[in-house]
């Protein structure tokens, strides 16, 4: 199975996921830092602004607007990586 890399915008380590594992799980295993809460992708705690890359989820709508996506906003505790992915974390 294909990896993709994770680059976090001001972050020193690169994570690494195949396309069944969260950002957010891959970027923990690697001891990369990121705000979550519910991990089911309903709170938006995890919201994050997706620079490079594409992502996919399990579910129909996760907890973002159509215009968050549009602007390229994802929630990684549930999204999944199908490119390399380059994310910055919200203020």
């Amino acid at each position: 199975m294909k990896t993709f890399r994770i680059r976090v915008e001001g972050q020193a380590a690169d994570a690494e996921a195949d396309s069944e594992t969260s950002l957010f799980a891959a970027m923990a295993r690697t001891g990369i830092e990121w705000r979550v809460s519910c991990r089911n992708g309903t709170c938006r705690t995890c919201m994050g602004l997706l620079l490079q890359g594409q992502v996919r989820y399990d579910i129909a709508w996760p907890g973002l607007s159509a215009d968050e996506k549009e602007e390229g906003y994802c929630l990684p505790c549930i999204a999944r990586p199908m490119a390399d992915i380059v994310i910055a974390q919200q203020a």
